[in-house]
């Protein structure tokens, strides 16, 4: 099984992580004692500002604030390779990319086109990664069928794309100004996603690639933003 849902309900953050968890939960008890393959999706973990993180890295839950992002996939998943499950977790980074894209990218497109700027917050060296989409199902697949259990594998191509630069493509499509902002000015101007783009959350996958033979191909975020079908996804998900 692969599991790649979660309710991206950000007004009730906390209920849509005890729905992700206990389908988990559900999909691992059908599984134990099987030994099939259980592959969970979750997301690369934000550590300190400037920590390249690896596949070794693990997010510290009693950590102050750790509270606030009460999501549990990993953990749970994996809870799961004691009992008979060859579990797995796939980390996503910041933008999965790619046509078809309705995440955080096409976001950032539609408040730039609405607030006729495309901002960054801060010196704007904010670091993303990102991945293309069918580089991470490639990943997906490679983890079904040979990811030891216990796995946590990175589908990171890009380890990080400087915010001010994806904000720089975007104004540059769109033909609005692109501006700084002050940090502590994100929350009011981007919405949820504010918090998300001020962060410096870099990610390798060198250990994956090194793992299980997975090489992504696919054009990196800047050159995919590029491309004309983002700005029309944009605007028809506005």
């Amino acid at each position: 099984m692969i599991h790649t849902a979660f309710v991206h309900d950000f007004s009730d953050f906390a209920r849509a992580c005890e729905t992700d968890q206990r389908a988990i939960e559900t999909l691992g008890a059908v599984l134990a004692g099987s030994d099939r393959p259980l592959v969970v999706a979750s997301g690369t973990p934000a550590l300190l500002p400037g920590h390249l993180v690896t596949e070794e890295d693990t997010a510290d839950l009693n950590a102050p604030g750790a509270a606030r992002l009460p999501r549990r996939s990993e953990e749970t998943a994996l809870s799961f390779s004691s009992r008979g499950v060859r579990a797995s977790v796939v980390r996503l980074p910041r933008s999965v990319h790619g046509e078809g894209d309705h995440g955080f990218v096409p976001t950032l497109i539609n408040i730039a086109r609405t607030k006729g700027v495309s901002a960054y917050p801060g010196d704007g060296s904010q670091r993303w990664p990102a991945v293309h989409r069918k580089d991470a199902a490639h990943l997906f697949r490679l983890a079904l069928e040979s990811a030891p259990t216990g796995s946590r594998l990175h589908a990171v191509g890009d380890e990080g794309v400087p915010v001010r630069e994806i904000a720089g493509v975007i104004g540059r499509r769109l033909g609005v100004p692109v501006v700084a902002l002050p940090v502590e000015e994100a929350g009011s101007h981007f919405g949820f996603i504010g918090s998300i783009f001020s962060l410096d959350c870099p990610a390798s996958s060198t250990l994956t690639q090194q793992r299980l033979g997975w090489h992504p191909v696919q054009p990196g975020l800047l050159a995919d933003l590029d491309q004309e079908y983002y700005f029309k996804m944009a605007l028809q998900n506005a």
